[in-house]
């Protein structure tokens, strides 16, 4: 393409895309499509890998997370402290508060927001542009995070006005939704999943892959401006927000401006009153002197400022009677108990459900049907049963069912694991998220069937299993709505060319509980097509170098079920590729266990990681005395250093370039 076409496109491109950006997180409708939206961003991706010189510095393309940095974050000094707030817990304490401001500003006004979990941010712009982002940490020094904060859609790359020089302060959070589609991820792939949306949010921030945090849809509201020069004067913290809206953020929402603390304390009720029906949580709410002179003159101790409180929602308990336990399947077949109980008021919504999480937390309870139970809201947002106060004396204490309450199969409980498991993968209740798996990335990788696609699919009685999917037709995807002809001409060519995918594609795709993308490569090296997969003996996966007992039961009894068969034989059916084709017939690595360190400017990781395998070799995430060899890219950090202090081989990417050549 010619460079000037090339320019005049990409600068089109990522205007586009930034609008549909600011559209969804101002609240705005999009009109474009979801598919269209991945569309024009792969297509960005390639003219700005093409011609770099053509990258901008607010490209959306950044929002995806670039490579992996085995340094640890650098340390950022906070010009401006971040401090911390002082608590309060009652309408005294507040008062209080008001009495030490009023004695030196009788007449002072407050604003009040509510004070959001997560973790607290510092965005720095100089002529509009983000230039570094980096974590409280101790107030006075931090972290760099900027790479992995732009993967955050709803931070500004450039600003609506050139300010020569803004450091602004928020909070990054996850949304309930973005944390529970996380946390069954992670069950599905067996990893121990975050407690809470905070832990979640903290735990992604600070990924050393940006890809890894980009994938786990954050969020920030901004509340504060730590420092600025140029911009609009503004003399107070209510015309701060207001004008950090008109600049591009997404500021802390529901802010309000008091002329008294009796008026902020009624705001505060009202805060607290909502709290259970925002996406997002809070942990009570912040009262902060609304001048910025009289701030200055407040001054700080030498742990808090004095011109700011925060008041913490006190945990809320009561009793009720359990009525019945009404017991879920989840996406990925666990059955998850939740209580049925007398309707109860918690933290200003009425509540009458709370979790029972699984079958240890019932039998350490002994909880049975007609017990008086407590409840409160875990976090003040998620209702849970504390203890029973009075057990009824005649009800047994529940169990759960022996059979999937969706689907009727027989449930399971393997040994080690507290969730018990519906393993039918028909079961209408995991479908979706079944689905949402099968069409990924790394499973079957069909581009523009993504979660929001699907689950009209679903809902429209079009897709009822994987291999319905194969059977779509235009006309079925063009009369939904946002999905045009083009669109949907588009997503059926990507579910054409899904059916030319190599055999381990299939085999994760399938979902199978501990088998990963790399068991998958294995099962697909050792059995070579499905037809041996499906004849494959419990011993002859033990067999597999990699393989323990765990993942080869999970296999062969997922791979033995007659759900499992037919939707493989329906695939087959429909032309899906069961042979492996990646067979290797170049051993040049057999036996030898390669770890990837560092920034790799000739390839990706998975690129490299793929041919490796290709040449009969494997990979590592740790360096042992096991190790072959140490592939390091620049920047390698503490994986390089093991490698030397162990001696073992260490290889530049020139050195394997040069041991790949044919």
């Amino acid at each position: 393409m010619d460079f000037e076409v090339a320019k005049k496109r990409v600068e089109e491109l990522t205007a586009i895309l930034n609008d549909c950006i600011e559209k969804y997180y101002m609240g705005n409708e999009s009109d474009v499509s979801d598919y269209d939206y991945d569309m024009m961003m792969r297509e960005l991706s390639k003219l700005e890998n093409e011609f770099p010189e053509l990258l901008m510095q607010n490209s959306p393309t950044h929002r995806v997370g670039g490579r992996s940095d085995e340094n640890l974050f650098k340390s950022v000094t906070h010009l401006v402290p971040m401090e911390s707030l002082q608590d309060a817990f009652s309408d005294e304490e507040l008062f209080d508060f008001e009495k030490r401001v009023t004695d030196v500003f009788p007449e002072a006004e407050y604003t009040v927001e509510p004070k959001i979990d997560g973790l607290s941010c510092s965005l720095e712009y100089r002529d509009g542009v983000l230039v570094r982002a980096s974590t409280r940490g101790d107030g006075l020094v931090g972290e760099d995070v900027t790479a992995n904060v732009k993967t955050i859609r709803s931070v500004p790359l450039t600003l609506k006005e050139k300010v020569p020089f803004i450091e602004v302060r928020g909070e990054v959070y996850m949304s309930h939704k973005s944390f529970e589609e996380l946390v069954e991820k992670q069950e599905l792939n067996d990893e121990k999943p975050f407690k809470n949306p905070r832990n979640a949010a903290s735990g992604s921030l600070r990924q050393k892959d940006a890809k890894v945090t980009a994938s786990r849809k954050l969020d920030i509201f901004i509340f504060n401006i730590q420092q600025i020069e140029g911009g609009r004067e503004v003399k107070t913290h209510y015309d701060s927000l207001e004008y950090l809206k008109e600049l591009g953020f997404s500021v802390v929402p529901d802010f309000a401006l008091c002329k008294n603390v009796t008026e902020c304390i009624e705001k505060i009720k009202d805060i607290g009153d909502n709290r259970g029906n925002l996406p997002f949580d809070i942990d009570g709410a912040v009262i902060k002197v609304n001048d910025f002179s009289e701030r200055k003159t407040l001054g700080s101790t030498a742990k808090y400022p004095k011109w700011a409180v925060a008041f913490k929602y006190p945990p809320e308990e009561k009793e009720t009677k359990l009525l019945w336990v009404d017991v879920q399947v989840g996406r990925t077949g666990v059955l998850t108990p939740t209580a049925v109980f007398e309707p109860i008021t918690l933290a200003g919504t009425t509540v009458g459900r709370a979790t029972l999480h699984n079958s240890d937390f019932i039998k350490e309870k002994q909880i049975a049907i007609g017990d008086t139970i407590v409840v409160r809201k875990a976090g003040d947002i998620i209702p849970e049963v504390v203890t029973v106060s009075k057990h009824n004396n005649i009800n047994q204490e529940y169990t759960l069912p022996s059979t999937c309450p969706a689907c009727q199969s027989k449930v399971v409980r393997e040994e080690g694991e507290a969730a018990v498991r519906c393993l039918n993968p028909d079961c209408p209740a995991q479908l979706l998220r079944k689905l949402i798996h099968f069409c990924s990335r790394d499973a079957m990788d069909i581009e523009g069937l993504g979660d929001a696609v699907l689950e009209v699919l679903v809902n429209e009685k079009l897709i009822e299993k994987a291999s319905d999917i194969y059977h779509l037709q235009a006309q079925d995807i063009a009369s939904l709505e946002r999905m045009g002809e083009k669109s949907a001409q588009n997503l059926l060519t990507a579910i054409e060319n899904s059916k030319k995918n190599d055999l381990y594609r299939v085999i994760f795709a399938l979902g199978i509980r501990h088998i990963g993308q790399k068991a998958a490569k294995l099962l697909s090296k050792r059995f070579g097509n499905m037809e041996n997969l499906l004849n494959a003996t419990l011993e002859d996966v033990v067999s597999i170098d990699g393989f323990g007992d765990v993942m080869a039961k999970a296999f062969t009894d997922t791979i033995s079920l007659p759900q499992t068969r037919e939707l493989i034989e329906e695939l087959k059916s429909v032309g899906v590729n069961m042979e492996n084709l990646s067979k290797t017939e170049d051993l040049r690595f057999a036996g030898q266990t390669f770890v990837l360190t560092g920034t790799l400017s000739q390839f990706t990781r998975t690129e490299a990681s793929e041919i490796i395998e290709k040449f009969g070799g494997k990979t590592s995430g740790s360096v042992s005395k096991k190790t072959s060899i140490v592939l390091a890219g620049e920047d390698a950090g503490s994986k390089l250093r093991k490698a030397n202090e162990l001696g073992v081989r260490v290889i530049s990417e020139d050195e394997f370039s040069e041991m790949i050549r044919d």
